[in-house]
């Protein structure tokens, strides 16, 4: 899956703040995304957010 920093993605699960919309702000071994409702930062590893994406938004 090519995902840059900048994209922003939906995920099949929602935050704890029930928002499903995230802003990748670093790839690497893990991606570092932004919730665009609460603003609260996560790490998650690579693997996992591969598997866990429903599709890039323009």
């Amino acid at each position: 899956m090519d995902v840059k920093a900048g994209d922003r993605v939906e995920l099949k699960k929602p935050h704890p703040c029930s928002n499903k919309i995230f802003t990748v702000l670093r790839v690497g071994m893990d991606f570092k995304l932004r919730c665009e409702k609460c603003g609260r930062e996560v790490m998650v590893p690579r693997n996992k957010i591969e598997k866990n994406i429903k599709r890039i938004l323009e």
